[in-house]
């Protein structure tokens, strides 16, 4: 069974950054791709951003492209968003996410991170 162990967030003020970091137990065929997501209170989940270990591709949703970036580090199985310029909307429960599908919606992604919380001030 695959795990995600998350780390990163915590508290900071509009315009600054902060590094979510998702550590995979292991590397497998069906968890090539990895996305975050996030999730504020009485909202839904909404997808955040998606890359692929293999081909190192990326896709941003709009209300965080140009101001948070995916990257990997293969050595250690770690996917890293950075968050710079953040928003008082960025406020929410951060989720890494594995699986086979290059998908934005939550429900096809087998494996789940526990998630972390990004709260920033404004």
């Amino acid at each position: 069974q695959l795990q995600l162990v998350q780390s990163g967030g915590g508290l900071v003020q509009a315009g600054g950054s902060l590094r979510l970091s998702c550590a995979a137990s292991r590397r497998t065929f069906n968890s090539d791709i990895i996305s975050w997501f996030r999730q504020a209170p009485g909202k839904e989940r909404e997808f955040v951003a998606v890359g692929s270990w293999s081909t190192g591709n990326t896709y941003y949703a709009d209300s965080v492209k140009d101001r948070f970036t995916i990257s990997r580090d293969n050595a250690k199985n770690t996917v890293y968003l950075q968050m710079n310029s953040l928003k008082p909307e960025d406020t929410a429960v951060y989720y890494c996410a594995a699986g086979l599908s290059w998908s934005t919606a939550p429900n096809v992604y087998n494996f789940w991170g526990q998630g972390t919380h990004v709260t920033v001030s404004s």
